[in-house]
C-alpha cells in the first residue's frame, strides 16, 4: 500500500458503491438497448471502470460476466498503448477492439475504451464490451469449428479510434458493418454499448462533482491496494509447496487426440505461480487460448476459491505466470481461438483440481466445464429475414464443502442467461421439444455435483446451418474427496433414418433438415465427499424431484429406496434405513 495515503472507511465504501452503480447502470444500458438477444437475454456483456495510468480494473458491476473483466483490463492497456502511439487521448475519443491476442476472449467480444476527462486531465477509463452475434468469417456466429487460422473466424480489429473527438469515423464503421451478417443487429448491438458509455462518463463525473476527483482518485488506489492486501494474506495461509494436476480438452475438431492441460502450482509465501509450460502444443482447430485469455481464467478459478476478495486489478498482483506460446493455452496469432471457452473451462477445472489439494475445505469439486454452444444460422421461412442465433448449454456446478452444486447453472464465467423457450421459437424456425433437467448427470459425493441440462430442437424448416463447438464427453468433470466424475457431454441428430453423431460428437457442422431433431445433455458437476456419506434423507429427495434415478441411489449412495404404488398408479418411494444402514456398512467393509 502507498505510504502517505489514506482515505476515511467511510468515504472509501461510498465511493466504491457509487463505482459500482456507475457500472450497473451501463451494464443495464446495454441490456436494454441492444438488439440482438444475446446481449439483450443471454445478458452476455460487460462494464467497468479502469485506472487512468495502469488500466487495472478498478469496480465491476454484480452482473458483469467475470471473464470479461479480469480480460478487458488488457483490452484498456491496449487501448491505452495505441493511443499513446497517436499521441495520446483526447476528449470524446472512442477506440474499439477485438484482437483477441491483445485483448484476450475472442473475436465476437467487440470492447470500447473512452477516457474520461476533466479538462486535460484523464480521471478514469471506462470500458464496455457486447457479444455481437456475427463477426464476419466461415461460420455464422462466430464460433467456427472448421476454422484452422483467425482469419476463419472473422474481422480482426486492432485498437483504433471509433471516434475522434466526438466525431464518428464513419469509413471505419461502414467498413466493419458491411463485413458481418445481419448489419442492423451489428449498428445496434455497437450503439448500445456507446450510449453506455457516454452515459457511465456523465455518472462519474457526478460522483466527482460530489467528493472530488482527488479524493475518487485516492479511492482507486486504495481499493486496488487492499484487495491485493487481502489476496496475499489468504495466499500467505496456504501450506508452501508445488500442486499439480492435469487434465484434458477432448479434441480440437480436427485431430482426434486430446489436449492436456497440465498445471504446477507454485505457492511461496504470498505469492502464486501458475506454471502451464508443460501442456500440449497449439492446436490446429479452434480450442486454443490466447496468453491473456489464460491468465483471466485462473483469476476466476481464485475467486471462486476466494470469493471474500474485492475484484479488482489489486487482487491479481500476487500471481505470477509461465504461459509459453508453445502451448495451446499460450496461442499466438493464427492460431484459430473461437472455441476458447472449451479451454478457459479446462484452466479453472486444473486450478480447482490443484487448489483442492493445498486448500480441501475451500476448493469445489469440478464444474461441468464446456458450453457447449449451439449456433443456428439461415433464412426464416415465414418472414424472409436472415437470423443468427446463439444457444449456450447450462450445466452443473461442482459439489462444495457447503453443499450441493448448483443445478443447470450458467458457465464458471459469469451470468449469462440461456434464451427464453419463447424467443428462441420466435426467432428460429425450430420447437423446442426438451428444455430439462438431466437426471442422474451430476457426481455423486457426499455433496452431490449439480446436474447438467436436457435440450432437444426440432426444425420446422427445411434447411437450418448448424454449428457445434463444445466439450467434456470423453474427458468428465471430476469429484474431489472420494467424489464421483459427472455424465458428459451428448450431441445426437435424429431422423427417419435414425439417430447420428458428428465425427467429434461436440465440435462441427451439419444442416438441420425439416423435422430432423438435434438433442444436446450438457454435462454434470463432480461429487465433493464420499458418497457414503450422504444423508440418505437427501438422496431420498434426490431422486424424488428427479436428480437420480432411483437405481443410482442404491448403486451410488448404498440407499435403499422401495416403491409404493399409490392408488392412482403413480409410484412413490420411501426410505428403508435398516437396509441403508446394512448396505453402507457391507460397502465400507469390503473396502
Amino acid at each position: 500500500m502507498t505510504a502517505g495515503r489514506l482515505v476515511d472507511p467511510i468515504t472509501l465504501a461510498v465511493v466504491k458503491g457509487g463505482l459500482e452503480q456507475v457500472v450497473d447502470e451501463m451494464d443495464a444500458i446495454i441490456v436494454r438497448a441492444a438488439f440482438s438477444p444475446v446481449i439483450s437475454e443471454q445478458l452476455d456483456r460487460a462494464s467497468g471502470v479502469f485506472h487512468p495510468q495502469t488500466g487495472e480494473v478498478v469496480a465491476q458491476g454484480r452482473l458483469t460476466l467475470p471473464i470479461f473483466m479480469t480480460a478487458m483490463q488488457f483490452s484498456v492497456q491496449a487501448a491505452m498503448d495505441a493511443a499513446h502511439r497517436r499521441g495520446g487521448f483526447r476528449p470524446g475519443d472512442i477506440y474499439i477492439l477485438n484482437n483477441p491476442y491483445l485483448g484476450g476472449t475472442h473475436l465476437p467480444d467487440v470492447k470500447l475504451v473512452m477516457p474520461v476527462f476533466q479538462g486535460d486531465e484523464i480521471l478514469a477509463m471506462l470500458a464496455a464490451c457486447g457479444h455481437w452475434n456475427d463477426i464476419g468469417g466461415s461460420t455464422p456466429g462466430g464460433f467456427a469449428p472448421g476454422a484452422t487460422e483467425i482469419h476463419q473466424e472473422g474481422i480482426i480489429i486492432n485498437p483504433v479510434p471509433l471516434y475522434r473527438q466526438g466525431q464518428r469515423q464513419e469509413d471505419l464503421l461502414g467498413l466493419l458493418i458491411d463485413n458481418v451478417r445481419v448489419p442492423e443487429e451489428r449498428r445496434g448491438d455497437l450503439q448500445a454499448v456507446i450510449s453506455a458509455l457516454q452515459v457511465g462518463a456523465g455518472r462519474y463525473h457526478d460522483l466527482i462533482a460530489r467528493y472530488g476527483a482527488d479524493t475518487v482518485r485516492a479511492c482507486f488506489d486504495e481499493l486496488n491496494d487492499r484487495s491485493e492486501q487481502h489476496m496475499r494474506a489468504l495466499i500467505g495461509e496456504i501450506p508452501d509447496g508445488t500442486y499439480a494436476f492435469e487434465d484434458a480438452v477432448d479434441n480440437d475438431g480436427h485431430v482426434g487426440q486430446p489436449l492436456i492441460v497440465r498445471l504446477e502450482l507454485v505457492v511461496a509465501g504470498d505469492r502464486m505461480t501458475f506454471d502451464f509450460s508443460r501442456s500440449s502444443p497449439p492446436a490446429r482447430g479452434p480450442v486454443n487460448l490466447p496468453r491473456k485469455t489464460c491468465i483471466a481464467s485462473c483469476q476466476i478459478a481464485i475467486k471462486h476459491i476466494f470469493p471474500e476478495v474485492t475484484i479488482n486489478g489489486g487482487c491479481f498482483r500476487p500471481f505470477d505466470y509461465v504461459i509459453p506460446s508453445s502451448t495451446f493455452v499460450g496461442a499466438e496469432y493464427p492460431y484459430p481461438i473461437s472455441g476458447y471457452l472449451e479451454s478457459v473451462g479446462r484452466v479453472i477445472s486444473v486450478v480447482f483440481g490443484a487448489m483442492s489439494q493445498a486448500l480441501p475445505e475451500r476448493t469445489p469439486a469440478d464444474l461441468f466445464g464446456t458450453t457447449g454452444v449451439i449456433t443456428m444460422a439461415g433464412t426464416h421461412p415465414e418472414r424472409g429475414n436472415y437470423y443468427v442465433m446463439l444457444f449456450p448449454g447450462a450445466g452443473g456446478y461442482g459439489g462444495t464443502p457447503q453443499g450441493d452444486g448448483l443445478v443447470n447453472g450458467t458457465t464458471a464465467l459469469g451470468a449469462a442467461n440461456f434464451p427464453s423457450v419463447e424467443s428462441v421459437e420466435h426467432r428460429v424456425p425450430v420447437r423446442v421439444e426438451q428444455l430439462a433437467i438431466r437426471e442422474g448427470s451430476g457426481g455423486a459425493g457426499r455433496h452431490r455435483g449439480g446436474c447438467g441440462t436436457a435440450y432437444r430442437y426440432r426444425s420446422l424448416t427445411d434447411e437450418i446451418a448448424v454449428a457445434v463447438l463444445g466439450d467434456r464427453r470423453d474427458y468428465l468433470p471430476f469429484g474431489v474427496l472420494g467424489g464421483k466424475p459427472a455424465a458428459g457431454a451428448d450431441v445426437v441428430f435424429r431422423s427417419r433414418e435414425g439417430e447420428f453423431r458428428l465425427p467429434f460428437i461436440t465440435k462441427g457442422r451439419r444442416i438441420l433438415s425439416r423435422d430432423e431433431v438435434l438433442e444436446y445433455l450438457s454435462p454434470g458437476g463432480g461429487g465433493y465427499g464420499d458418497p457414503l456419506e450422504r444423508d440418505p434423507e437427501r438422496v431420498l429427495r434426490d431422486a424424488v424431484l428427479g436428480y437420480i434415478a432411483p437405481a443410482q441411489a442404491r448403486e451410488q449412495y448404498g440407499v435403499v429406496l422401495e416403491p409404493q404404488a399409490g392408488a392412482d398408479g403413480l409410484v412413490s418411494w420411501t426410505l428403508d434405513r435398516a437396509a441403508t444402514t446394512a448396505l453402507r456398512a457391507s460397502r465400507k467393509g469390503a473396502a
